[in-house]
C-alpha cells in the first residue's frame, strides 16, 4: 500500500485511466495538489468524485501576483486536507517585488495552515533561507516539504520545527546526489513518497509524462538506498500521511 502525496491529477488528460493503473499497483491514495483559482474546480471535482483522492487548497508562488483571499472558504470542504501547494521560488531569479509578492502570499497561507489546524504543502526552490524564516515565524503550523531538493541543513532544520518530507522521482535522476543524501537521512516517521505528475517522472520512466502509478517506482529505489523493504517502506509513509493529514485518516475511517 502506498500514498502519492503529491500529484497534479487534473493536469493528466486521463486520470481515469491513471488512477486506474496506480491502484493496480497497489497505490491506495492520491493528494491532489492545487496551486491557483483557476484550477481549483477541477482539483476539488477529482477529490469529491472518489473516496481515495483528496485535495489541498493553495496558491503555488508561480501565482503570487493574484489575491489569495479565495482560499479559506474553501478549506472547510469535506475533502480538503491540507493548505497549498504554497511557498517560495526563486530559481527563476525574481526580482525584488516578485520575491515581496511570494512571501506576502505564503505567510498569508501559512497564517490559514496554522488557524484552520490543517497541513501546510510547503515548495521551496533556491529559497532556503527565506522558506526556514517563514516557519520559524508562523511556529504554529506543520505541515511537509514536498518534492524536496534543497540541503539537508533546510530538511533538518525543517524536521526540528516537525515538518516532514516529501522524496520525488529525482531522487533517481544521475544529478540528484543532494536529494539522495537527504533522502538516507529523514527520520522513518516525517518520510513522505510522492510523483508531482505530471512532472519529474522517476527511472526508468525518465522523460516521459509522470503518472501516480510511478510513485511505486520511485518508493522501491528509495527503500533500496534507506535498506529497507519495499513493504517497510510504504507502511511507514503510509502512516505518515495519515498522521499528518489527519482529515484524511477520519475521512477513510468512516
Amino acid at each position: 500500500m502506498l500514498i502519492d502525496s503529491h500529484c497534479h491529477l487534473n493536469y493528466l488528460s486521463e486520470p481515469e485511466a491513471c488512477l486506474a493503473a496506480a491502484r493496480a499497483r497497489g497505490v491506495t491514495g492520491f493528494l491532489c495538489i492545487g496551486v491557483d483559482r483557476d484550477g481549483i474546480g477541477a482539483v476539488l471535482d477529482l477529490a469529491d468524485g472518489h473516496p481515495d483522492v483528496w485535495a489541498s487548497v493553495g496558491q503555488h508562488p508561480d501565482a503570487a501576483e493574484q489575491p489569495a483571499d479565495w482560499i479559506e472558504p474553501l478549506l472547510s470542504r469535506q475533502r480538503v486536507v491540507a493548505v497549498g501547494e504554497m511557498g517560495l521560488d526563486y530559481f527563476r531569479d525574481p526580482d525584488a517585488a516578485a520575491r515581496q509578492r511570494q512571501q506576502a502570499v505564503f505567510e498569508q497561507q501559512l497564517a490559514l495552515a496554522a488557524a484552520h489546524r490543517l497541513p501546510a504543502v510547503i515548495h521551496t526552490r533556491a529559497a532556503e533561507a527565506d522558506t526556514l524564516a517563514r516557519l520559524r515565524a508562523q511556529p504554529d503550523a506543520v505541515g511537509v516539504l514536498h518534492c524536496f531538493t534543497e540541503s539537508w541543513a533546510l530538511a533538518s532544520a525543517a524536521l526540528d520545527l516537525g515538518y516532514y518530507v516529501s522524496i520525488s522521482g529525482i531522487v533517481t535522476f544521475k544529478n540528484g546526489d543532494n536529494v539522495r543524501d537527504v533522502a538516507r537521512r529523514v527520520p522513518d516517521d516525517r518520510l513522505l513518497v510522492e510523483t508531482d505528475s505530471p512532472y519529474l517522472a522517476p527511472v526508468p520512466h525518465r522523460g516521459r509524462r509522470n503518472e501516480p502509478a510511478y510513485v511505486a517506482d520511485t518508493a522501491a529505489y528509495l527503500a533500496e538506498l534507506r535498506g529497507q523493504s519495499p513493504e517497510a517502506l510504504a507502511e511507514v509513509t503510509t502512516a505518515n500521511f495519515y498522521r499528518l493529514f489527519s482529515r484524511a485518516a477520519v475521512k477513510s475511517s468512516s
